[in-house]
């Protein structure tokens, strides 16, 4: 009888053992296809990332120095013009031109310059009696691409009762910020304020700022009641513009000339990029940021 037990016993646990290990054989080929599947999942992903590399090499960057007000129309000109040479990356640099000019000069690396005044290209021009610099432009290369406008503008819930730039020399302002003296818009603003007399009585007001976009930024933000700047930054900010400079109280226009820098090593890509900038499609985005064609 015992000994029956016992068999029975020793049966019942050889089934069970197979039980067991029939049970762990799914697990196991599940597990295996789980560790296929991602294996096969990496591939695809290190597939992509050396796409990616490949197509990046494949392209050669484009660096351009641009004035800082041409941030918003240049940006967006940047996908139109990658999509029709999508061998080109463009790299932009947004600053004051008179930042970017002294960049250039210093040896930066630079394809094309588009300045936000003619002084800052003159000084790089070997054409030029203003020139300043080792480091030039092509002059052959060289045109007017756009107009602007110089504005006197404020928060668009402004209560000031600001209404033309003769009130900066009244009580309605008591603080301005207008550009630097090396910043073109502060060379405009200079200009325009001393053309009517009144630029050494605002001194005490003026808060000065290093470009337009901080200029443009310190007005927005209701740190000062009013600032100088260019119409194409007023309304990209959603300023309200209450004044426009009479062009004949500056001393020039607001020209912004563009062209290639001469040491460039993508002489090719950059003449793309400059003929572009004179196409249908740019000038459509440039005069829907406010900026005109030059004359």
């Amino acid at each position: 009888m015992k000994r029956k037990i016992s068999v029975m016993l020793l049966s019942l646990l050889f089934a069970v053992t197979l039980s067991a290990c029939g049970a762990k054989a799914p697990a196991k080929e599940e597990a295996k296809e789980e560790t296929k599947t991602e294996e096969a999942k990496d591939k695809k992903e290190e597939a992509k990332d050396e796409k990616k590399d490949d197509e990046k090499k494949a392209k050669s960057d484009l660096t351009v120095f641009a004035a800082a007000s041409m941030t918003e129309s240049l940006n967006e000109l940047k996908a139109i013009f990658e999509k029709e040479n999508p061998d080109i990356n463009l790299v932009y640099n947004f600053d004051s031109s008179g930042t970017l000019k002294t960049q250039i000069s210093e040896g930066a690396n630079c394809d094309v310059f588009i300045s936000a005044a003619k002084k800052q290209m003159d000084a790089l021009d070997p054409k030029s009696d203003k020139k300043d610099s080792d480091v030039t432009i092509d002059s052959n290369t060289r045109f007017d691409l756009l107009e602007n406008e110089v504005t006197l503008a404020v928060k668009e819930d402004s209560d000031k009762d600001i209404k033309s730039f003769e009130d900066i020399n009244t009580d309605k302002v008591s603080t301005i910020a207008l550009g630097n003296a090396d910043v073109p818009v502060g060379q405009y603003s200079e200009s325009l304020l001393k053309n009517m007399g009144i630029w050494d009585a605002i001194q005490s007001k003026v808060s000065f700022g290093s470009n337009v976009k901080e200029v443009t930024s310190w007005v927005k933000e209701g740190a000062v009641d009013c600032g100088i700047i260019y119409s194409t930054d007023a309304k990209a900010a959603g300023l309200k513009i209450v004044a426009t400079a009479d062009p004949a109280k500056l001393d020039k226009k607001v020209i912004y000339p563009a062209a290639l820098v001469d040491k460039s090593a993508n002489k090719e890509a950059g003449q793309k990029f400059l003929d572009f900038l004179k196409s249908d499609k740019a000038s459509e985005i440039f005069t829907k940021y406010g900026f005109k064609a030059a004359k």
